[in-house]
């Protein structure tokens, strides 16, 4: 398998397994977990993951490993990815959003940059079933949106065709 880099740390291979299994939720869950953390308290990531696991032993290794793999990406491409989401939030400022929707595109979109060959749909799918859960109900179609028009300028593939696909009366 091919290692991917984030910064200048390589994702680990239990990370990999994390992603592939049914612990990918759980997992992004903890990342919107510890950016909502870091953005609100003002917490450095080494300060986020230090108190962040402390009260959650009882993880396995897999999610825990995906998890630590993509808050390394949020945060070590912050900056790129916080300009991917104020060109394509298009009239919102970062700092105006609810910081769970700031946050959860800040998840989705590391884990487009830093595990590419997760499908786009997959990413977006994903952060909208978390967005159930955490975001108010009138965030879902601009979570939608912003993720779907980042996933076209990043020339995420899977994305791509979908959006180019044509749906004929008989497929529906």
């Amino acid at each position: 398998m091919t290692n991917l880099k984030t910064g200048s740390k390589t994702i680990s291979k239990t990370a990999t397994k994390a992603h592939a299994s049914g612990g990918r939720r759980k997992s992004r869950e903890m990342v919107l977990q510890m950016l909502y953390q870091a953005d609100i308290a003002k917490q450095t990531p080494d300060q986020v993951e230090k108190h962040f696991w402390t009260s959650r032993e009882d993880v396995d290794e897999a999610t825990r490993a995906f998890s630590s793999d993509l808050f390394r990406v949020a945060t070590t491409r912050a900056e790129t990815i916080d300009t991917l989401i104020v060109n394509h939030a298009t009239n919102w400022r970062l700092e105006r959003m609810p910081a769970v929707d700031r946050n959860l595109l800040r998840m989705a979109i590391a884990e487009m940059l830093g595990f590419p060959r997760t499908p786009g749909p997959i990413v977006i799918n994903e952060a909208l079933e978390i967005a159930k859960r955490y975001a108010a109900p009138e965030s879902m179609q601009f979570l939608n949106g912003v993720l779907d028009a980042v996933g076209q300028s990043l020339k995420v593939p899977a994305v791509l065709g979908a959006r180019t696909k044509k749906v004929t009366p008989e497929a529906t």
